[in-house]
């Protein structure tokens, strides 16, 4: 396996904010590697950290360095030639600060090979970093097609790796805190898969965290110059997220449908299902899409094991009408019989059929 390649349940991950809380507790000692796919936040936090345990933030670019930028220039002293490390990475003030080298699997290996040292003894040559400085690496992983290098054993064996995951909740209750446009933020509390997609083959736009916070900007200014349209928010929204999570945000701003619940709400309490037409067959639509993709499981995590979880699922059918349940059962009885549905599946063919038979 590929050193960047640490995902995909081949190993364990943590969470954004996990990660930072690492950070600060490791960072003054140990070195750090944050991987995760492109757009989740990694420099942010990274910074955030460092600014909660004021620190000052001096930031490197894997791809906009060479050697020299780390091990310094060298100038004769004497009969000797002494190498001067950049100020970035050795201030004139010995105070700690954090030292973050962004896309550190995109580097070089010439460049790699320079950090070895700044990794593991926080040196460079024969000057020693101020104690209490942090060091901490971030990048992409190889299946990112974000133009990642293989790394060296070697390099890896001086960090610490974290692989990064995505947490719907930990991004709403960021989003929230920055009071990051409405529509976005329901829209991700109601489809939570949207928030990060699969990097494409092509170079498309695709869903990731940033894609979002990016969307929302986008939308707020272009309200505030009073050009936000229909045209001009599907013109946004298409060019910075995946497109399918681009038309059905773009459908549910359209169709004013901002204050809807997770679908497991409504699962488990259907009386909450939305009056207006519309927003009630969008919520069934997402729905029906669940079980065929066999995930309706997933928005009732946590709400029991598989009895409680079998009886939700056939009290929400049952108090349905007769219509709306037969149009989330068409071309899918078998998949809602998986999810534990046959008690009314059973009920409703006989109340179609009017038939009677053993209970």
């Amino acid at each position: 396996m590929n050193p960047t390649e640490t995902t995909d349940g081949l190993g364990e991950t943590v969470t954004l904010g996990q990660a930072k809380a690492l950070v600060r507790a490791m960072a003054h000692e140990q070195s750090l590697l944050l991987l995760s796919p492109p757009g989740i936040g990694k420099s942010e936090s990274v910074a955030q950290a460092a600014a909660e345990a004021g620190l000052p933030c001096r930031s490197l670019l894997g791809t906009q360095i060479a050697p020299e930028d780390v091990s310094g220039i060298p100038r004769i002293v004497g009969e000797r030639a002494v190498f001067c490390p950049p100020r970035i990475l050795l201030p004139e003030a010995p105070e700690p600060f954090c030292l973050f080298l962004d896309e550190l699997p995109a580097c070089a290996p010439d460049v790699q090979k320079a950090f070895y040292s700044l990794l593991l003894e926080r040196r460079l040559g024969e000057h020693a970093l101020p104690p209490g400085t942090w060091v901490v690496a971030a990048g992409n992983r190889t299946q990112d097609r974000a133009l990642v290098r293989a790394m060296s054993s070697a390099l890896v064996n001086r960090v610490v790796v974290l692989d990064v995951r995505v947490d719907v909740r930990e991004w709403l209750g960021w989003a929230r805190g920055r009071a990051l446009r409405s529509e976005v933020v329901s829209f991700i509390g109601f489809m939570p898969e949207a928030l990060m997609r699969p990097v494409p083959a092509e170079p498309v736009p695709f869903s990731t965290p940033r894609a979002w916070a990016s969307l929302a900007r986008a939308l707020d200014l272009a309200a505030a110059a009073g050009v936000l349209d229909r045209a001009t928010r599907r013109a946004l929204a298409f060019g910075r997220v995946s497109a399918p999570d681009a038309a059905i945000f773009c459908a549910m701003a359209e169709e004013a449908i901002e204050e809807l619940r997770p679908l497991g709400e409504y699962i488990v309490a259907p009386d909450t299902l939305p009056t207006e037409p519309a927003a009630r067959w969008f919520v069934l639509c997402r729905i029906r899409e669940l079980v065929r993709r066999r995930a309706l499981h997933e928005p009732l995590a946590g709400r029991g094991g598989p009895r409680e979880l079998r009886r939700q699922v056939n009290r929400f059918l049952e108090c349905l009408s007769l219509e709306l349940r037969f149009a989330l059962l068409v071309d899918l009885v078998d998949h809602w019989a998986e999810a534990g549905a046959d008690e009314v599946l059973l009920d409703s063919l006989r109340e179609v059929t009017g038939l009677d038979g053993p209970r």
